[in-house]
C-alpha cells in the first residue's frame, strides 16, 4: 500500500474534482498509455494500470467516500478487500466506448445507423443594435444551403441508375470488430468505411451533384429576433439545417445574436443603467430634468439637497423577458452632481459669498484672494 500513488496525483486532478474532470483526465491518460497505442511498453502498461484503478475508485461515490477517509487501506484486506483492487465490480463499458472510439475509429457511442438521420445542425450569427434587443427585429441573412439535387431526386446515382447494397457491411451502415485488451475482448463497432455508414454504395454517381446527392444555393432566410434577446443567446430556426440521411428531416438553423454596446445605456439580464448630470444648482435647490430612456426621454422632479451618486429607479423602463414581452425590468439611474469650472472671479465671488453664508465663516481661499488683492491695489499705489 505505501508503494501506491495517491489516486488523485495519478489523474492529476484535485480532491474535489467532479465526475467530468475526472472522466476527461482519466481519458486524456488511458489515451496516451493504453497498450494497443504501446505495443511492449511495459511502462506504458503500468502506468494505463494504475490510472485505471485510480478512476475505478474515484468515479464510484462510494468507493470514494472510503478512499477519502481511509485512503489505500480502505481496499485492503483489513477492510474485506484481497490486498489487491477489484475491477469486477466497475463498469468501464462507456468510458472505453469512448476511448476505442478515438482510438480505433469506432466505439459504442459512435455506431453508424443507416435508417434515417435528420441532417445536421448550421450555425451562424448577427449583430443587432441595443434598441432591436429590447424591442425585437427581424433579420434577412444570406446562406448557402443544401437541397435535394433535381436532377438524380437526392439519391446521389446517375439517372437511370440505383445505388447498390454495401457488399462490406451487408447493407447496415456498420462493421464490427473484435479486439483483445487488458479487460478481455472488446467488441468495436464502427462505420463502414466503405459506405460511409449508408449501407449504400454508388457505382455510377450524378453528374450533377457528384454523388453527395445534394446541391447549395445562396438563400434568403429571414430571422424573426424576439424583445428581450441578450448577447450570447440564440434562435432556432426549424429545419433550415443539413438535409437528412435516408429520408430523415432537415437540421436546425442556429441564430447567434450579438448585441451592440449603447453609448448610453448599460444591461444587466432585464434591467438598464445609465448616469445622468445634473448642475449643482439643481441639486441644491431641486428642479425638473430630462432623463433618456429606451422609450424616449421622461420628465423627472429631482428633490432639493439631492447628493451625488444618488440612484433613480424608472419603473418597467427596462427590457422585456423573452417568455412575455409585456414584463419588462427597469431603468435605474444614477445622478451625478457637476461640479463647475473656469469660473470668473465675479461667479468666484459670489460662490465664496454663498459659502459664508452657509457656514458663517469666510474660507482661507477667499481670505488668501483677498490679501492678495489688497496687495495688487497697494503696488499699483
Amino acid at each position: 500500500m505505501a508503494d501506491k500513488r495517491d489516486y488523485y496525483e495519478v489523474l492529476g486532478v484535485s480532491k474535489n474534482a467532479t465526475e467530468e474532470e475526472l472522466k476527461k483526465a482519466y481519458r486524456q491518460l488511458a489515451k496516451k498509455y493504453h497498450p494497443d497505442t504501446n505495443p511492449g511498453d511495459k511502462n506504458a502498461e503500468a502506468k494505463f494500470k494504475e490510472a485505471s484503478e485510480a478512476y475505478a475508485v474515484l468515479s464510484d461515490p462510494e468507493k470514494r467516500r472510503q478512499y477519502d477517509q481511509f485512503g489505500h487501506a480502505a481496499f485492503g484486506e483489513g477492510f474485506g478487500g484481497t490486498g489487491g483492487f477489484d475491477f469486477g465490480s466497475f463498469d468501464m463499458g462507456d468510458i472505453f466506448g469512448d476511448i476505442f472510439g478515438d482510438l480505433f475509429g469506432g466505439g459504442r457511442s459512435r455506431r453508424a445507423n443507416n435508417g434515417p438521420m435528420q441532417g445536421a445542425n448550421l450555425r451562424t450569427s448577427v449583430r443587432i443594435s441595443f434598441e432591436d434587443a429590447v424591442f425585437g427585429t427581424e433579420k434577412e441573412l444570406e446562406l448557402n444551403l443544401k437541397d435535394d439535387c433535381p436532377t438524380c431526386k437526392g439519391s446521389g446515382a446517375k439517372p437511370g441508375t440505383y445505388p447498390e447494397t454495401c457488399s462490406k457491411c451487408g447493407g447496415k451502415g456498420q462493421v464490427v470488430y473484435t479486439q483483445q485488451s487488458l479487460f478481455g475482448m472488446v467488441r468495436n463497432v464502427q462505420t463502414c468505411p466503405d459506405c460511409r455508414g449508408t449501407g449504400k454504395i454508388i457505382k455510377e454517381k450524378c453528374q450533377e451533384c457528384y454523388g453527395t446527392g445534394y446541391v447549395a444555393s445562396r438563400k434568403k432566410i429571414k430571422v424573426g429576433i424576439p424583445a428581450g434577446i441578450d448577447s450570447g443567446q440564440s434562435v432556432r430556426i426549424r429545419g433550415k439545417g443539413e438535409p437528412g440521411t435516408n429520408g430523415g428531416p432537415r437540421g436546425d438553423l442556429l441564430v447567434d445574436v450579438e448585441v451592440s454596446r449603447h453609448p448610453i445605456f448599460q444591461r444587466q439580464d432585464v434591467d438598464i443603467f445609465s448616469t445622468v448630470p445634473i448642475s449643482y444648482a439643481t441639486a441644491v435647490l431641486g428642479g425638473e430634468i430630462r432623463i433618456k430612456t429606451i422609450d424616449g426621454d421622461v420628465v423627472y422632479n429631482v428633490k432639493p439637497g439631492t447628493q451625488t451618486d444618488t440612484k433613480v429607479r424608472l419603473k418597467d423602463k427596462g427590457v422585456p423577458t423573452l417568455r412575455n414581452k409585456n414584463v419588462r425590468g427597469d431603468h435605474y439611474v444614477t445622478l451625478v452632481v457637476q461640479v463647475p469650472t473656469g469660473l470668473n472671479s465675479e461667479q468666484k465671488e459670489l460662490l465664496r459669498r454663498f459659502d459664508e453664508a452657509l457656514t458663517g465663516k469666510r474660507s482661507d481661499t477667499a481670505e488668501a484672494e483677498n490679501d492678495k488683492d489688497k496687495s495688487k491695489r497697494k503696488f499699483w499705489k
